[in-house]
């Protein structure tokens, strides 16, 4: 008998299914038991079970643009890039040590 209290909610979506080897519809079943969801994700061709894990509840994608405040244009500015390197450090940079080789005594025959 199940609880009436268990909210599942069931979407479907197009992935790849590592076991069909092929694109397939994907069954993403959301289980909510109090503070926690389980997720179980299964092919709906092959009924195989891809995923199942548990944790805690994402935010919905509408409270998540809400709960974030709007930044303002200028603390989004793009980092500065890294200085280029001059071609001579490169060609030092690049420039290896001389193989050392292992001397191996002649016999005498």
């Amino acid at each position: 008998m199940t609880n009436p209290a268990v909210q599942v909610t069931v979407t479907t979506e197009v992935g790849y299914c590592p076991f069909c080897r092929r694109s397939r519809t994907l069954r993403r079943e959301e289980r909510h038991l109090g503070g926690l969801v389980r997720t179980k994700i299964d092919c709906e061709s092959c009924h195989r079970t891809l995923s199942s894990t548990m944790g805690v509840p994402q935010p919905k994608a509408e409270e998540a643009v809400e709960a974030e405040p709007a930044a303002p244009a200028e603390a989004e500015a793009a980092p500065e890039p890294a200085p280029k390197r001059k071609p001579a450090a490169k060609a030092a940079a690049r420039k290896a040590a001389p193989r050392k080789t292992v001397a191996t005594k002649k016999t005498r025959s």
